[in-house]
C-alpha cells in the first residue's frame, strides 16, 4: 500500500524538477480501483511537472484510453473488472506510442513479468517508493517522446524523399508520391506505366503496403515470361488431369492472393484468350481452374504495369479495349531517370547505404568526379540500372571511397567535359574579386549537381546552411 505520509502535507508549487520531464506537459493516466491510492500517485507525479488524470476502475480506464491521448499509463495489475493486462492490451491497440507501467504486489510478480513480455515498460512493487515512481515515469515519458519523434521524422522523410521505398524529391516524384497516397487506401484497379527499370513493381508494392490489404498476400506475375497455357495455369490454377503434366490439383495466383493484391507485370503481353478470362475475373470476382467448370469466388485487388502503349496495342488488335478500361480505373506514369535527374544524388546515397550494409563494406562516400559521371549519364535502364551500378561499385571498391576507378565499363571509359588547363583556369581567375569567384563556383557546382543543393554542398566541401546563405547572398 502507498502511504499518505510519503507526500508532504504543505503545498508546494507545481514546477518541473531539473531535467525531470520535457517542457511540454506529459499526459499520464493513473488506473487503480483504490481511489485514494490513485490520487496519491497522481499528486506525486503532478508535483514534478506531469499532468495526471485518474480512473478508479479498469472499465473507466479503458474508456479514457479510447477517448484520450496519454504518454504514460500507470495501472494497478489486480483489479476487479478489467485488470492491468487488459489495460495494457487496450493501450497497445489505441495508443501505440504510450508506455505502460504496472503496480503489483509480491504475489503477482509472475503476471507482471508476463506483462513485460507483452510490451509493458516496467513494473513497480507495492508499497511504492516515490522517487522510484518518478524516475520510472520519467524514463517512460522519454521513451514515448522518442517513439513519437521517430515516427514524425519518418513521416517527414516520407514526405520529402519517398513513400514506403519510392524515393525522390523532384517535382515529378513528389507528384507521383502524392498520387500514391490518395489511391493506396482505395480498392481501385491501377495501371502503372513507365519504361523498363523505372520501379513499377516497387510502386505496386507501395500501394499494397499502404492499403487495408497490407496484411494479406502481395502476388506478382510477369505476363511476358510465360506461354498462354502456363500463364492461365499460374493465374487460375488447374485440376488434376487438365493437361498432360497436371498430376494434381494446383491453386493459382488469384486464389493464393485472396484478400490481398495481384500485380500483373507487362500486362500488354498477355495473350488474347487470357485477357478474356481476366476480364471475367474483374467483372464477376470469380475464377475457374483450368480443366474445371466450378467457379471460385476471389476478392483480389488488381494492379498492372506495362512499358508499352496499350492504346497502340488496342489499335493493332492485340489488346482488348474493355479490359484496358477495367485495368485503368486509375493510372500512374513513372518518369524516366533522365526526367528526374535531380533525384540521382538522393538515390546514390540511398543505394550506397543499402549495399554497404548488405555486403558488409565500410563506404564513406563517393568522389565528386564519380558523381559527375553518374549525373551526366543518360540512364537507358533507369533506376534499376543505377541501383545495379552502385552495387557493382560497392562490391569492387577496396578503399572505402567510390571513385572513377570503381565505375563499370560503360562509364569507366567515358570522358568528362573538356576543361581548360589548370594554368589557363588560374589565369582566367586572376584579378577577379573573390566574391565573383565564389559565385561562379557555386553556380557551376549547382549545374553539375542538377540543382540539388545538398549534393552541391558536398561537392564544395561546405555545410548546407553555408551554401543556402551564399545562394541568398548572391541572389541565385
Amino acid at each position: 500500500m502507498y502511504h499518505h505520509r510519503m507526500v508532504p502535507k504543505e503545498k508546494t508549487p507545481k514546477q518541473p524538477a531539473p531535467d525531470a520531464v520535457p517542457a511540454a506537459p506529459i499526459e499520464v493516466l493513473i488506473v487503480d480501483n483504490d481511489a485514494a491510492h490513485a490520487e496519491v500517485v497522481a499528486e506525486s507525479l503532478d508535483r514534478v511537472g506531469f499532468h495526471c488524470q485518474v480512473a478508479t476502475s479498469g472499465a473507466q480506464g479503458a474508456q479514457m484510453i479510447e477517448q484520450g491521448e496519454f504518454d504514460v499509463i500507470v495501472t494497478d495489475l489486480v483489479m476487479n473488472d478489467i485488470d492491468g493486462l487488459g489495460i495494457l492490451d487496450r493501450a497497445k491497440q489505441c495508443l501505440p506510442d504510450c508506455e505502460v507501467i504496472l503496480m503489483t504486489g509480491h504475489g503477482t510478480i509472475p503476471s507482471a513479468v508476463e506483462a513485460m513480455q507483452r510490451g509493458a515498460f516496467n513494473y513497480l512493487l507495492k508499497p511504492l517508493k516515490i522517487e522510484q515512481l518518478r524516475a520510472v515515469a520519467q524514463k517512460a515519458a522519454q521513451g514515448s517522446a522518442l517513439r513519437r519523434d521517430n515516427l514524425e521524422l519518418k513521416r517527414r522523410l516520407d514526405e520529402k524523399f519517398g513513400f514506403e521505398g519510392v524515393i525522390g524529391d523532384s517535382r515529378q516524384m513528389r507528384d507521383v508520391i502524392e498520387r500514391l497516397k490518395r489511391i493506396a487506401p482505395t480498392d481501385a484497379t491501377v495501371l502503372i506505366q513507365g519504361e523498363t527499370g523505372t520501379g513499377k513493381e516497387l510502386v505496386a508494392q507501395s500501394i499494397h503496403q499502404n492499403s487495408p490489404r497490407k496484411n494479406k498476400p502481395f502476388v506478382a506475375l510477369n505476363c511476358a515470361a510465360l506461354s498462354e497455357n502456363i500463364l492461365e495455369s499460374e493465374l487460375f490454377g488447374h485440376v488434376k488431369g487438365a493437361f498432360t503434366d497436371a498430376s494434381a490439383d494446383r491453386v493459382g495466383k488469384f486464389e493464393y492472393a485472396h484478400g490481398g493484391t495481384m500485380f500483373l507485370d507487362e500486362v500488354g503481353d498477355m495473350p488474347m484468350p487470357t485477357q478474356i478470362k481476366l476480364l471475367r475475373v474483374l467483372e464477376n470476382g470469380e475464377i475457374t481452374r483450368v480443366g474445371s467448370n466450378d467457379p471460385i469466388r476471389v476478392n483480389v485487388r488488381v494492379l498492372s504495369a506495362t512499358n508499352q502503349s496499350l492504346e497502340d496495342a488496342i489499335r493493332d488488335g492485340t489488346f482488348r479495349s474493355d479490359l484496358y478500361h477495367r485495368l485503368k480505373v486509375v493510372s500512374i506514369r513513372l518518369p524516366t531517370l533522365r526526367e528526374r535527374a535531380e533525384d540521382i544524388p538522393i538515390l546514390i546515397d540511398h543505394f550506397i547505404r543499402e549495399f554497404a550494409a548488405r555486403h558488409d563494406k565500410r563506404i564513406r562516400g563517393m568522389s565528386p568526379a564519380a558523381r559527375r559521371r553518374l549525373l551526366a549519364y543518360d540512364w537507358p535502364g533507369n533506376v534499376r540500372q543505377l541501383r545495379n551500378m552502385i552495387e557493382s561499385m560497392v562490391v569492387v571498391d577496396y578503399d572505402g571511397l567510390l571513385d572513377v576507378d570503381d565505375l563499370p565499363e560503360e562509364l569507366a571509359d567515358s570522358t568528362e567535359p573538356a576543361e581548360p588547363s589548370t594554368a589557363a583556369s588560374l589565369t582566367a581567375l586572376v584579378g577577379k574579386p573573390l566574391e565573383e569567384i565564389d559565385r561562379m563556383f557555386i553556380v557551376e557546382t549547382l549545374k553539375v549537381a542538377g540543382g540539388n543543393r545538398e549534393e552541391a554542398a558536398k561537392m564544395l566541401g561546405i555545410g548546407e546552411r553555408t551554401l543556402y546563405r551564399k545562394i541568398k547572398e548572391f541572389e541565385l
